[in-house]
């Protein structure tokens, strides 16, 4: 018979164990299917919502439970882990020569932070779950890179709720979380469910350049700017490049304008994920001369590095076409004939755009 006395001690010990390791938020939602949110899910993917993300729908038996993927499980504690920006996001919408890199990827890649915390704290619970006399408990730690539902799961125990644009949205850390799980065999009372509050606020619908949500609470992923530069490998179609302006990884637009961000506090965030200097706003022509070398090393530790040089230059010269900056024709001009047929393509597209602007006037006329 399980110890429901000392599965609620062990429960407040953890709790108090992750905050010590950084995590700004943490609940327990069962591992069990939830019928409603399974059902969410099968009918994003029958509509083809999340475009070449092959391994969704491949995997989605997994995705639907948390038992589907581990039938042992009993338990989902979900975590949050604070990555709030110290400036505004949208600052550099209109200073053509910069690049807009997502507040996520401009630190540490968060997957090795995230999940270094996360494999201290499952640590921690197996070892005191055996002082406590509740036997060998069985872990298993994930952050994003394996078929777990992080929003539903984190909604579900009460870490906030899944805002109009998808994304989790904390009461006390607005739409900045990052978001890591961990399964186990262990039965805890599960937490609260997140209530909604997002009421008639549709900020992030409105803020969305490339108009990505069909709906309030649904996203089309195949015209989301996050997608596009980072998931999506060929051309990205021609209407929409004009709508990315100079965003070249990712997109903060719908989490930047949320009214709950006015609770979040930068403080609170992860030192890891703090800005790096030189990619905080990077200069679109010193992005441009990047060889695959070059690439890897600035890089290097970040999670840009996933999509490799030729993706992220794809981005830069899809950016360079909408800045209306002649001084970047010379380094446009250079990948127009680039070994890669879609840095060629992007180059191409760039260069005509660059090439109709009018040609500036003199001061005496």
């Amino acid at each position: 018979m399980v110890n429901s006395a000392a599965i609620d001690r062990l429960l407040a010990d953890l709790k108090a164990e992750a905050a010590r390791l950084g995590f700004g938020a943490v609940g327990i939602a069962p591992a069990a299917e939830d019928a409603a949110r399974a059902a969410r899910l099968d009918a994003w993917l029958a509509e083809g919502l999340h475009g070449s993300m092959d391994w969704m729908e491949a995997r989605a038996h997994h995705r639907r439970a948390p038992q589907g993927l581990w039938p042992e499980a009993r338990s989902v504690i979900a975590l949050g882990m604070s990555y709030a920006p110290t400036t505004d996001p949208l600052a550099l919408a209109d200073v053509a020569d910069r690049a807009r890199i997502s507040v996520y990827a401009q630190g540490a890649d968060y997957h090795d932070t995230v999940k270094k915390a996360l494999k201290a704290l499952a640590r921690w619970l197996v070892d005191a779950a055996r002082r406590a006399g509740l036997g060998d408990a069985g872990v298993k730690v994930f952050v994003d890179t394996a078929p777990v539902m992080e929003k539903p799961l984190g909604a579900a125990a009460g870490l906030g709720w899944q805002g109009k644009h998808t994304n989790m949205v904390s009461r006390d850390h607005g739409s900045w979380l990052f978001l890591g799980a961990i399964y186990t065999t262990l039965a805890f009372p599960p937490d609260m469910p997140g209530k909604d509050r997002c009421g008639s606020c549709s900020a992030c619908q409105d803020a969305c350049p490339t108009q990505a949500f069909p709906a309030p609470y649904r996203l089309d992923a195949r015209r989301c700017i996050s997608y596009l530069t980072i998931e999506h490998k060929g051309p990205i179609p021609e209407e929409l490049r004009k709508g990315m302006g100079n965003r070249i990884y990712g997109c903060d637009d719908c989490l930047a304008v949320c009214p709950w961000n006015k609770f979040a506090s930068a403080a609170s965030a992860i030192r890891a994920f703090l800005p790096r200097a030189e990619l905080a706003a990077p200069r679109l022509a010193d992005l441009l001369a990047l060889d695959d070398a070059g690439f890897r090393s600035l890089f290097s530790g970040s999670p840009i590095k996933r999509i490799g040089r030729n993706r992220f230059v794809r981005n830069c010269l899809y950016a360079a076409g909408n800045s209306g900056d002649a001084a970047l024709l010379a380094p446009v001009e250079a990948l127009r004939a680039d070994p890669d047929p879609v840095v060629a393509d992007a180059a191409q597209w760039a260069w005509v755009r660059l090439t109709a602007m009018p040609a500036p006037t003199s001061a005496g006329a």
